[in-house]
């Protein structure tokens, strides 16, 4: 009686597309809980695709700035404090990540706006052959928002373009550029986003 009990259950569950009814057969209960995480992990996937789509869009890219951002994190760990897309040259439509790490030596990662593959990083320094990323470093010091995070605040109000830690704005606030010229301002302590006049 038992086994046509499990045999009819995985016949169904092969007619419903599921595999929670086999779990259930087998008497494991903690399926359920198993399945939670996945279809978190989907919903989460959807909501990717979304932002993927809000940031790359209209540029043309499949590789938004916030993936962009994580793909230059992968290749070189730091701190973000800038992301946009080059307009010319040999890298023109590329992503160029800057990259702080904790010495303050300042990186910039390239990331393919197609594959969101980095293609190359390069130590970055000023005029001078000095790295000015402690000062970043500094500005950003007992914040909570970073370059994503900032860029997620902002993409309901168009595809992002461009994020850079705002030197005029004061410590801690983050400058998103989006398409149409929309710029805004991100407090990096609190997420308010407030748009940009002065420019």
């Amino acid at each position: 009686m038992k086994r046509k009990l499990v045999t009819a259950v995985a016949a169904a569950s092969v007619l419903l597309g599921g595999g929670a009814a086999v779990a259930f057969a087998d008497g494991d209960s903690s399926t359920g809980a198993a399945q939670a995480p996945a279809a978190e992990a989907r919903t989460a996937a959807r909501a990717g695709d979304a932002e993927k789509a809000t940031t790359a869009s209209k540029t043309g890219a499949k590789t938004g700035v916030t993936e962009a951002i994580a793909a230059a994190l992968a290749h070189t760990p730091g701190t973000a404090v800038s992301a946009d897309r080059e307009d010319d040259g040999q890298g023109a439509g590329t992503w160029q990540v800057d990259v702080v790490k904790a010495d303050g030596a300042e990186y910039a990662v390239t990331v393919s706006p197609d594959t969101g593959k980095v293609l190359g990083a390069h130590r970055d320094t000023d005029d001078d052959g000095d790295d000015d990323g402690r000062a970043d470093l500094a500005a950003l010091k007992g914040t909570t928002v970073d370059a994503r995070e900032a860029v997620r605040a902002v993409a309901a109000k168009g595809t992002v373009n461009d994020v850079d830690l705002d030197d005029d704005a004061g410590a801690g606030v983050w400058s998103v550029d989006t398409a149409g010229g929309g710029e805004w301002l991100v407090d990096a302590r609190t997420g308010e986003v407030t748009q940009d006049l002065d420019d």
